[in-house]
């Protein structure tokens, strides 16, 4: 039995191993999960403001996700993480006899510290609903109202659309955050049409 179990996943596409099944005009469609909708949420500067802001802030989420029963969130970073290339280069450095290269290997890390210091607070705050039986006449005027209760509550919110959902996607599952056009389809720029 496991052997055929491992012989299907062997053969699943990469969509059926993310449990997609398309990347729509406003969401990821999922086998057995729903219809995942992402409402991406500009983060506010923290250190910079009062007390009594913050405290704004988090009563102004807290009746949000009071309004909104069905929300989940999401914090994703939206940069490189280099722990493991700072984890290789303090083995190597152990391992390095040449006191010229152990120098070397040292001013790389210190520089993947400073670009990670820089990139600290990359980071992407999402909401997402999960669509699961609504009638496709009831899902555009639900999803404007919960853009309507996120900014009415203050925050910068906007509907994630197809590229930004591919872009997540990326940064999710690969790490990748230097692409800047997402294919559909695996090898889909190099297809030539009419040819």
């Amino acid at each position: 039995m496991s052997r055929k179990k491992k012989e299907a996943k062997r053969k699943a596409s990469t969509r059926q191993l993310m449990n997609t099944k398309a990347i729509t005009d406003y969401s990821l469609q999922t086998y057995g999960h729903g219809e995942l909708v992402y409402f991406q949420i500009k983060p506010s500067n923290i250190s910079v403001l009062s007390e009594e802001s913050i405290s704004a802030r988090i009563y102004a989420l807290m009746t949000v996700l009071k309004g909104i029963a069905e929300i989940e969130m999401l914090c994703l970073n939206s940069r490189e993480n280099f722990e493991d290339n700072k984890h290789f280069l303090r083995s190597r450095m152990e391992q390095e006899q040449n006191p010229v290269m152990r120098k070397l290997l040292e001013k790389d890390l210190s520089f993947l510290d400073r670009i990670q210091v820089q990139m600290a607070t990359a980071r992407e705050f999402l909401i997402i609903i999960r669509l699961r039986d609504e009638k496709q006449s009831e899902v555009f005027p639900y999803l404007s109202r919960i853009e309507k209760s996120l900014k009415e509550q203050g925050f910068i919110a906007s509907r994630a659309g197809n590229e930004d959902i591919k872009r997540l996607l990326a940064v999710y599952f690969e790490q990748n955050m230097t692409t800047e056009k997402f294919e559909d389809f695996d090898g889909e720029r190099w297809v030539i049409l009419n040819e």
